[in-house]
């Protein structure tokens, strides 16, 4: 059973987001919080495994209350629930395992469990998150931050000022450089082929020769292309031999 605390500084939405957790199967919620003192109190004593956390609370900092908790159990999964969206960006850099915005939706809530249950040893056994494919990705446009599952990208591509980051359903723009981006992948897992070109290795589905120097990458699951330099080709072919 995983072991659920709610910190919300509103009576009635602790009480919703009690019900519509407990309706996820392996759920339990063990601790409904109204202020940081009481969520640090009943942390320590119940030591959950899951943190839903309101960012504002009644003055208080929600941020700061996360902070004090993966301070007691770095291994916590924070949950940030609330109406406060600016907040997403700085929530994501330091702890939040998700984002929900209220008002809250019964089936991303289930998702957001689905994830956590995938977990399926935590607080029990170190490093499960390795494994998990659940690696996110924060992506600032003009006007909106999209957190992308970093194993939905297919290429990323660098034209003037502006980024693309192509997916399999949408594609995302940023001014974010491809520098920035490349640092939080996992060189394992994705290329920098050419200059202004990133890639997922394991989305290319072919190579075809374009001029003496470069090849055309084609993937599988779009009709994007990118470029890779020859030098790039001879680190592939080595990968695969």
């Amino acid at each position: 059973m995983i072991k659920v605390m709610v910190v919300e500084d509103e009576e009635h939405i602790r009480s919703i987001l009690k019900k519509m957790i407990e309706k996820n199967d392996g759920f339990k919620v063990v601790s409904l919080c109204g202020d940081f003192a009481s969520a640090i109190s009943d942390f320590i004593k119940l030591r959950p495994d899951v943190v839903f956390m309101d960012i504002d609370l009644k003055g208080e900092s929600g941020l700061e209350c996360a902070k004090a908790i993966c301070e007691v159990e770095p291994k916590v999964k924070i949950v940030f629930a609330t109406a406060h969206s600016e907040y997403m960006a700085n929530a994501f850099e330091i702890y939040a395992f998700d984002y929900l915005v209220k008002p809250f939706d019964m089936e991303r809530i289930g998702k957001t469990l689905d994830r956590i249950m995938n977990f399926s040893d935590i607080g029990r056994h170190e490093d499960t998150s390795e494994n998990t494919g659940d690696e996110k990705l924060l992506i600032k446009g003009k006007e909106e931050i999209n957190i992308l599952d970093i194993n939905d990208i297919i290429m990323i591509e660098r034209t003037d000022s502006t980024t693309r980051i192509v997916t399999k359903d949408e594609v995302y723009l940023t001014a974010q450089s491809l520098s920035s981006l490349e640092e939080k992948l996992n060189a394992d897992k994705f290329m920098r082929c050419h200059k202004s070109y990133i890639i997922r290795i394991d989305a290319i589905k072919k190579l075809e020769v374009y001029g003496r120097w470069t090849y055309v990458v084609k993937f599988k699951g779009t009709d994007e292309t990118a470029l890779m330099t020859s030098a790039k080709y001879d680190e592939i072919k080595q990968r695969f031999s």
